[in-house]
């Protein structure tokens, strides 16, 4: 069992959760340099479509830094062989582990026999977990799943997972089925714990738990009360790349610092992605940044309208000035 990365983390671990169209790498560079989490995930990418002739534009998704790493590469499909395939090239790439999608609850994933549908196919599960493992012998492969399908199936999935000699496993306590609509389940993440150190202590995997954690004394509280090795966060780093540090918290952050990280985020999606990704991406990111002060909605509703870095940084330079903000 190769744990690579993993066995030298320290406890407890906080990471920031693979999200389509959010975790960019623009937005990941960013993140790193304000607050760094231990472990960083890519947005998740088709092993269908990484193998297909389309796949430079797929690439795209797995640009990083070196201030990134650990970084792992998280990639879903229904196809062991393309896994295989795709274990390679991440290896080559340069990434420090694999993490297979066997939670996503969307249509389109699920159609494939991806995502989510894995859980109710432990054995095309287990040949993608064995594919993978070959196809990049050197790297920890892991899981990001979540509690069943239509309803908790926790002693099934994850007695199954415990046997797959995982790296790590990080639960969205949620089923499929529930989406993102019912709060996650919490009080289930101590039985899972359970469940997956029942087995052998040498190949036991870390448990992270995710799902409704918008900050890291939420984070840290979860794991003193549920005794799991770490969590994941996501939609709690919308508008606060300083989430994972553990000097500063967003509350402490005056808004023209917060404007300013603003328009680095956006100079940098911009620098890497012009041509590539559309300006439209960035505005949902305004929303979560600019919020929760004096003017507020009116500036975000004037960077809807910004079309490039350069209208946005004079949209907020104006704010500052009539509000007599001086950086």
């Amino acid at each position: 069992m190769i744990k690579g990365f993993w066995s030298k983390l320290k406890k407890p671990i906080f990471v920031l959760a693979p999200m389509a169209n959010v975790t960019d790498a623009a937005f990941r560079f960013l993140i790193s340099n304000y607050g760094k989490p231990d472990v960083t995930w890519t947005e998740f990418v088709s092993v269908d479509g990484l193998c297909s002739a389309g796949k430079e534009k797929l690439l795209v998704d797995f640009w990083h830094s070196e201030n990134e790493h650990p970084i792992v590469a998280q990639i879903f499909g229904a196809k062991p062989e393309n896994f295989y395939k795709v274990a390679q090239m991440i290896k080559q790439l340069g990434f420090d582990g694999i993490d297979i999608n066997m939670g996503c609850p969307d249509r389109a994933v699920l159609k494939q026999g991806a995502g989510g549908a894995l859980i109710k196919n432990p054995e095309l599960a287990r040949e993608i977990i064995l594919a993978t493992k070959e196809g990049a012998p050197e790297l920890p492969v892991s899981v990001k799943t979540r509690i069943g399908v239509s309803k908790p199936m926790l002693e099934e999935w994850f007695g199954f997972l415990a046997a797959q000699e995982l790296a790590a496993i990080t639960a969205h306590l949620r089923t499929v089925k529930e989406l993102s609509l019912v709060p996650a389940h919490w009080e289930l993440i101590s039985k899972i714990v359970e469940i997956l150190r029942s087995g052998n202590q040498e190949t036991r995997p870390l448990i992270l738990g995710n799902g409704d954690v918008l900050s890291l004394a939420d984070a840290e509280q979860k794991v003193l009360e549920t005794g799991a090795d770490g969590v994941m966060i996501g939609r709690g780093i919308f508008g606060n790349p300083w989430l994972f540090n553990r000097e500063t918290s967003i509350e402490k952050v005056p808004v023209h610092k917060r404007m300013l990280a603003m328009i680095e985020h956006t100079k940098l999606f911009e620098r890497k992605f012009a041509g590539i990704k559309d300006f439209a991406v960035m505005k949902k990111h305004y929303k979560a940044y600019v919020n929760g002060f004096d003017g507020a909605k009116e500036l975000r509703m004037n960077l809807m309208e910004a079309e490039t870095s350069q209208e946005a940084e004079e949209l907020v330079e104006k704010f500052l000035i009539a509000q007599k903000i001086f950086v």
